[in-house]
């Protein structure tokens, strides 16, 4: 059988494109061109050179035209192989970038990220947060949105959202959150109010029968509990305005409707006059912002955002719950 007719060595060829890339022989030739040499050219690709050679060998083969020329310093590249080398760098050079791309896509430094914060956290870290993240990762696109942490969950589960910003403690075993922050919860009242003249932390004997104005617990029920259940530990607040974020909430106790626990960050970033800030005894009481996902739809991206979210203090969690 005529060799050039035996399929099992003639060039793989594709009858509209030609000869088909191999893109080992085309890195061994593209080096042996720079080198025009074939024991350096081995040693930079760590081959043996008579695997250099057989790769070269099979590359004129594949194209049917001779590349080299052995010569008695080395060897030297034909008209054509001059040609073949500069196209060799060029699709070497794109594939490069097309592996770069794709690693940037896989590792979550490419692509969209969907975000989303809670209303009751904006200003804050989670904002410091998604500014760094941009800033180090340019060429991610990251969809921001703005709602409550029930809706987030919802979001999250239904594959809407991959990462939120919520309020814990969260009652949803397939969403993972990472507490990254804790603030001081404090108490806001309508400056001509009694509390209001008082500089000492108010005790929460003082708040039993005072009227309140809250968001609503559907909104986010794990931190509604957490909220009434630290300020009004032997029953219920009586709550009797309900508004959809906090800057509403405050401007209700400006205007007299009763009085509202706060988030210290959010309460000082709004500093709504006729509004007055009051501290409560111990224990303390706080809320934490969490960074939360699903483990099972996340891409990679959210590991990138988790690894620049600041850790909380040792010893700090959540209260009601442990931090995950």
């Amino acid at each position: 059988m005529d060799r050039r007719t035996d399929p099992r060595t003639a060039p793989r060829t594709d009858q509209r494109t030609g000869p088909r890339m191999d893109l080992r022989r085309m890195r061994c030739f593209a080096v042996l061109a720079e080198e025009l040499n074939f024991t350096r050219a081995a040693r930079r690709l760590h081959v043996a050179q008579p695997a250099l050679s057989q790769q070269v060998k099979a590359l004129e083969r594949q194209l049917g035209v001779q590349l080299v020329e052995r010569t008695s310093k080395g060897c030297a590249l034909t008209p054509v192989g001059r040609a073949v080398a500069e196209e060799a760098r060029r699709v070497l050079r794109e594939v490069a970038a097309a592996e770069e791309r794709l690693a940037a896509v896989v590792q979550g430094r490419e692509g969209r990220l969907r975000v989303a914060y809670t209303r009751s956290a904006r200003g804050g870290v989670c904002d410091a947060l998604v500014t760094e993240f941009r800033n180090r990762y340019p060429k991610l696109d990251v969809a921001l949105q703005t709602t409550w942490t029930s809706h987030s969950v919802a979001e999250l589960l239904a594959g809407r959202l991959d990462a939120a910003f919520v309020r814990p403690p969260l009652d949803v075993p397939e969403l993972a959150c990472r507490i990254i922050a804790e603030e001081e919860l404090l108490l806001a009242v309508p400056a001509g109010h009694p509390l209001a003249r008082s500089r000492a932390r108010i005790g929460r004997h003082r708040i039993v029968d005072e009227p309140v104005v809250l968001w609503p617990r559907e909104n986010g029920p794990g931190m509604h509990a957490l909220i009434t259940g630290q300020l009004w530990p032997g029953g219920s607040p009586r709550i009797v305005r309900e508004e959809p974020d906090d800057e509403q909430l405050l401007l209700a106790v400006a205007a007299g409707y009763g009085i509202a626990p706060i988030p210290e960050g959010r309460a000082r970033v709004f500093r709504i006059p006729g509004v007055c800030l009051r501290r409560l005894t111990a224990p303390v009481p706080t809320v934490t912002l969490g960074l939360a996902h699903d483990p099972r739809t996340a891409p990679p991206a959210v590991q990138l955002l988790l690894a620049m979210a600041p850790p909380l203090p040792d010893g700090a969690l959540p209260p009601g719950g442990a931090r995950r």
